[in-house]
């Protein structure tokens, strides 16, 4: 089977997320994406939401399509979030399997990758998804380096560059700002619902207990009792 392999912290994942794992999945002719969450990265800050939240957000995100799984081996006792010791694992856990590994080209181009002779030794192909503020140049600086065998192993996707990000996310949220739109509906009710990412700005005389637009009324919604009760039965697992 031809797996892809899309890994990153997802806080919160975000529809940038499942438009380029979707889209890497049709231009690659992978048969399935598996989502990789990690405790962690080295080269940015510590997540805001525990790795239980991540993974709920992740599972309500990627349950209407059949062609996505979530892997939680990044998050377990023996993960160190370093890509050179996670896709070892995966080839293990995988062996007969071809693999991808997609990355976003932020992520490739503005941080140091540890060993990524071996990240490339235990995979048949090694996928980019461009960003719209990536200068094609830097791609290929980082091609440069890499010797004739390795270099054959690399795609830079044709996608349309994002801007969208989990970063963006969260600042909308610090604002006080709609994410509607920007995640998909269940993940911004399960955010909502759990009070993650919370806004320092407080609502104001006309807009405290006001429901969003869209939103039911709290006496219509079954009351402010958590979250199954106003939002019904939680995300299906994976």
């Amino acid at each position: 089977m031809k797996l892809g392999l899309f890994g990153g912290t997802f806080d919160p994942v975000h529809n940038a997320h499942l438009f380029v794992a979707e889209a890497a999945r049709f231009e690659l002719g992978l048969e399935r994406m598996i989502f990789l969450p990690t405790r962690g990265a080295h080269y940015r800050e510590a997540p805001v939401a525990s790795a239980d939240d991540r993974l709920a957000m992740l599972r309500c995100a990627i349950a209407a399509n059949p062609n996505f799984a979530l892997d939680e081996t990044d998050l377990d006792d023996a993960a160190t979030g370093f890509s050179a010791d996670l896709v070892p694992r995966m080839r293990a856990r995988y062996p007969s399997d071809e693999l991808t590994f997609v990355v976003g080209g932020d992520s490739l181009v503005d941080s140091p990758w540890q060993r990524f002779d071996v990240v490339l030794a235990n995979l048949d192909a090694f996928a980019i998804a461009p960003r719209a503020e990536r200068a094609p140049e830097r791609f290929n600086r980082l091609l440069a380096e890499l010797a004739p065998h390795e270099r054959a192993k690399v795609r830079i996707l044709d996608l349309p560059a994002l801007n969208g990000s989990a970063t963006l996310v969260r600042a909308q949220l610090a604002r006080g700002g709609s994410i509607r739109y920007l995640v998909p509906e269940p993940v911004r009710r399960y955010i909502e619902g759990r009070g993650l990412y919370p806004s320092p700005v407080a609502p104001t005389s006309a807009t405290a207990g006001r429901p969003g637009p869209g939103e039911p009324p709290e006496s219509a919604a079954g009351g402010s009792g958590g979250f199954a009760p106003r939002f019904g039965v939680p995300c299906p697992p994976v």
